[in-house]
Order: C-alpha cells, then sequence, then structure tokens
C-alpha cells in the first residue's frame, strides 16, 4: 500500500460558478505545485472537461479520475467517481438527458466552456449545469454502478446542497459507503447525530472553484497504486 495525498472534489471553468482560471491545465498543474498525488475533476452535472484534465495529469505525473458532482432532484449533491473517461462520459450522457432544459445566461451564472488538451474553448454547454436533474438520491447509486463508477454524497456538513441539510436524515434503505466531507472538525458530529456515517468510509475535499481553494497536501488515502481502480477501492474503504 503506499499513501496518495488527494482532493477529490475540484471544479473547471466548465462549472458556471468555476473561476476562468480554473481551466484544465491550470488545476492541474496547481495540483502538481502543492504535491497532491490524485485528484478528481468534478464539475456540475458534467464530465466534458476530463478528457483534457486526464491528459495533463499524465504530463504532470497526477492522476486525475474523471468524475461529477451530480445534484439529485432533492438538490442533493452526489459525487460520482469512474474508472475510464468512457465509463465517465457514458453517464455524461445519461445526465444531461435528465437535467432540467432551462439555458444557460452567462451574464448571471457564468461561462461553461469546455476546453482541449491546450486549453483552447472548444464549445460551451447549452443547459444551465447547476441545475437540478430529474434523477432521484436512491437512484443515483444504481446508475453510477452500471457505468462502473462509485458514488457518494458531497460535502454531507455543509449547510446547504447537502445530503443532511436538504433532507435532514439518510434515507432509510441507503446504501453509500462513503461520505464526504468538507472539513473534518465536523465528523464526529455528523457522526454522533447521524450514526449512518459511522460505519462509512470518509474522505475530506476542497469543493474548489478557484485555483488557491485546492486542497494542500494535507489528507492521504493508502491504495495499491496510482492507477484509478485501485485509488476508487481505497475510498471505498478509507478510514478515519
Amino acid at each position: 500500500m503506499i499513501p496518495l495525498y488527494y482532493d477529490l472534489h475540484i471544479h473547471s471553468c466548465l462549472s458556471p460558478c468555476g473561476d476562468d482560471d480554473m481551466t484544465p491545465a491550470n488545476l492541474v498543474g496547481m495540483a502538481a505545485v502543492k504535491g497532491l498525488d490524485v485528484i478528481a475533476l468534478t464539475d456540475h452535472n458534467s464530465c466534458q472537461n476530463c478528457r483534457a484534465a486526464m491528459y495533463h495529469g499524465k504530463n504532470y505525473g497526477v492522476t486525475v479520475i474523471p468524475g461529477m458532482e451530480l445534484t439529485t432532484q432533492e438538490e442533493v449533491h452526489v459525487i460520482c467517481l469512474f474508472p475510464t473517461l468512457e465509463d465517465a462520459l457514458t453517464f455524461d450522457d445519461l445526465v444531461y438527458g435528465k437535467l432540467l432544459p432551462i439555458p444557460n445566461r452567462e451574464d448571471i451564472f457564468g461561462k461553461q466552456q469546455i476546453m482541449n488538451e491546450i486549453d483552447e474553448v472548444t464549445g460551451t454547454v447549452g443547459n444551465l449545469l447547476i441545475n437540478a436533474t430529474s434523477i432521484a438520491f436512491d437512484d443515483v447509486f444504481p446508475l453510477v454502478e452500471s457505468c462502473h463508477g462509485i458514488a457518494y454524497p458531497a460535502h454531507v456538513d455543509k449547510t446547504s446542497t447537502s445530503l443532511i441539510s436538504n433532507l435532514g436524515f439518510v434515507p432509510p434503505g441507503s446504501t453509500f459507503t462513503c461520505a464526504e466531507f468538507h472539513d473534518f472538525k465536523n465528523l464526529h458530529r455528523i457522526r454522533r447525530e447521524h450514526p449512518y456515517f459511522e460505519s462509512c468510509s470518509v474522505v475530506c475535499c476542497s469543493d474548489a472553484h478557484y485555483l488557491e481553494d485546492i486542497h494542500e497536501p494535507e489528507y492521504q488515502i493508502y491504495a495499491e497504486s496510482k492507477e484509478i481502480p485501485d485509488i476508487l477501492e481505497a475510498i471505498k474503504r478509507h478510514r478515519r
């Protein structure tokens, strides 16, 4: 097993709330400068910038996991991570068809830029990516599994767009085995108030929308290698 510094929740300039400087090359380069071993690109309801980010990951020696921060119909954010780009893009197609068909307004919400490997804008996404999808929370997990990925609720300790803030409880019959925290200072409180999380593996990630917010090398997971399948297995069993 090898220790890997991680940040598994990062947005690019594809997310309308992401800074224009969050290009695939810039965000992967910043992760390398900071000394991270593995990151995940998790734009709102889209995986369209994962290809370029993974390209730069190979150049910088940073493992880039293709992913998405999905918004359920209850407006709960869920992190979805995939072993291959092909799996991520298959899931991307499924999700975009279930996104509310409301056009983005760049003057209000920001740009939704798709970029290639040299940080050229090759297109934009038409519908507003920060809207909810028609996918229910309970349905996310089998849908992600059908694309060979893993899913877990995002920033469960935040006061908005989290499972706890929006639903107030963990739905009966939930099957997720991992959870993301924004600040581990809240770990014991959340576990005390919601015992379901006692049996979950946990990660702490930045939800970075700006380059400076990407995590420093503070949190580690232990995996068999830096290959994405091994890292996904490590995430599922990571304890704190």
